[in-house]
């Protein structure tokens, strides 16, 4: 694949991953709007790995607890670290479920721009409201599990393109009453079982098929995404500590009105018409 398609994937998804305006519809987008083809999913995957590096690297005290729980845990004590784990853990078995199911009866048949439009509008509105109507009185040490099952019912709305992983569960730890950074910060935690679960599939796929240039491509995908998606992840939470996800939602609610005037044919003369890359 040229090194091109790989950086804009890379700074894509890097950027896209963790603030509530949905990667994996920007990732079907690139090759929509470019005429590149598709990347795969094992590209997906492996710009996805980058970002879980980022966040792991900007939560380190949170992933630092989590494994000194686990290591207390084998002398039968408990901690906040251990704690956390067993929340995320309640938080990620809707959408382990939920995807299984997908994959096995929808497939891809929700992969398409008028889905990625509708959803980007509506799911933005929503995180409007609740972002507007929402108290801001509890942080995250006060989730408990009951809390961290709703957040990840929400989560399974992503599998809609457009939806946004990040945007519906900070949409739902708003409405439950979570400070914003709180909220992002619970929702970039999340992400770190789906995504090396998801990694780690991919990765023994690549390998065992031998694929020595698809694994390349993986590795400076990961990389790129990495960094981009650190600097992301800091502007983001620099933003919040101060401000609302208004602007997010604007994009967002852009974005939406542009592809569906694209879909419709109403953009003709400024993008390529819908399927002309065919």
């Amino acid at each position: 694949m040229p090194l091109l398609h790989i950086l804009v994937l890379a700074v894509v998804q890097g950027i896209t991953e963790f603030l509530p305006i949905s990667s994996s519809a920007h990732l079907i987008l690139v090759p929509a709007v470019t005429c590149w083809p598709d990347q795969g999913l094992a590209l997906d995957i492996a710009v996805h790995v980058g970002t879980l590096g980022a966040v792991a690297v900007y939560l380190w005290r949170d992933v630092g607890s989590i494994f000194a729980g686990l290591i207390q845990s084998t002398r039968w004590r408990s901690s906040p670290g251990l704690r956390l784990l067993w929340l995320l853990i309640v938080a990620t078995i809707p959408v382990v479920i939920a995807g299984f199911l997908v994959k096995e009866y929808v497939g891809t048949g929700l992969r398409s721009v008028q889905v990625i439009a509708w959803a980007s509008i509506g799911f933005g509105l929503l995180l409007y409201v609740a972002d507007s109507i929402s108290l801001t009185v509890k942080r995250m040490e006060h989730i408990g599990f009951g809390a961290a099952l709703t957040i990840g019912l929400a989560q399974v709305l992503a599998l809609i393109p457009g939806t946004s992983r990040s945007g519906i569960t900070m949409t739902a730890a708003r409405l439950l009453g979570y400070e914003r950074l709180d909220a992002a910060r619970f929702s970039m935690l999340m992400s770190i079982p789906v995504i090396f679960a998801a990694g780690t599939l991919v990765g023994y796929d690549i390998y065992q098929a031998g694929n020595v240039q698809l694994g390349f491509d993986a590795l400076i995908g990961a990389a790129i995404a990495f960094v981009s998606a650190l600097i992301a992840i800091a502007a983001m939470m620099s933003w919040l500590r101060r401000a609302s996800f208004t602007p997010f939602v604007i994009y967002r609610v852009i974005l939406g009105l542009v592809l569906l005037a694209w879909v419709y044919g109403w953009m003709e003369g400024f993008l390529p018409s819908l399927g002309s890359c065919k």
